[in-house]
């Protein structure tokens, strides 16, 4: 059997040929990636504060609200979510932000009423040094000079990895609210 191109349509036999002959599935799948967006959410007590925090920490900025609409709550009442389904003072500020390149992810912090409790299973990395091709002492003045302006904005230091011998520099801290990510 000649090897398939991307072109060619996707002809399974036996009982997974189950779609319509000739489709190329390929060109489906890759029309739904192109369909994909990526939202990170985060759980939190206070939106508006990690707002604050992750717009200086990310260099993104609010969102503002769609459609000429002066805030996100009056956006989901002209959408017909009902008032009761929104707690108060939800969407009054801005609750997620956004690269202002249009590159990154729309994060999204998701007021939940249970606190934080346990350490994070996903983190960010905030990846400032430049990588392995420059040189170790340049990495970690640029991670230092970001972990000062965090701490600034209300990160904590958990742990600072200096080891100079297998090249490594990097700085875990805390968001107000608890959430884990590193400076690297």
């Amino acid at each position: 059997m000649p090897p398939r191109t991307d072109h060619d349509p996707v002809r399974p036999s036996g009982p997974a040929r189950s779609h319509q002959p000739g489709v190329n599935v390929r060109r489906v799948c890759q029309a739904l990636v192109v369909e994909m967006t990526l939202q990170l959410t985060i759980d939190c007590a206070d939106p508006q504060r990690l707002v604050a925090f992750w717009s200086e920490a990310l260099g993104y900025i609010p969102e503002p609200p769609p459609g000429g609409h002066a805030t996100w709550r009056e956006y989901w009442a002209a959408m017909g979510v009902p008032e009761e389904e929104l707690p108060a003072g939800a969407g009054d500020v801005p609750e997620s932000i956004i690269d202002p390149t249009g590159q990154g992810p729309r994060v999204w912090f998701q007021q939940v009423p249970e606190p934080k409790a346990t350490k994070n299973r996903i983190h960010l990395d905030l990846k400032v040094g430049g990588g392995r091709d420059v040189p170790l002492a340049v990495r970690a003045r640029r991670v230092t000079a970001t972990v000062e302006r965090l701490t600034k904005a209300g990160a904590s230091v958990l742990r600072i990895t200096d080891e100079p011998d297998s090249g490594q520099y990097a700085v875990l801290l805390q968001d107000p609210e608890g959430n884990e990510f590193d400076v690297v």
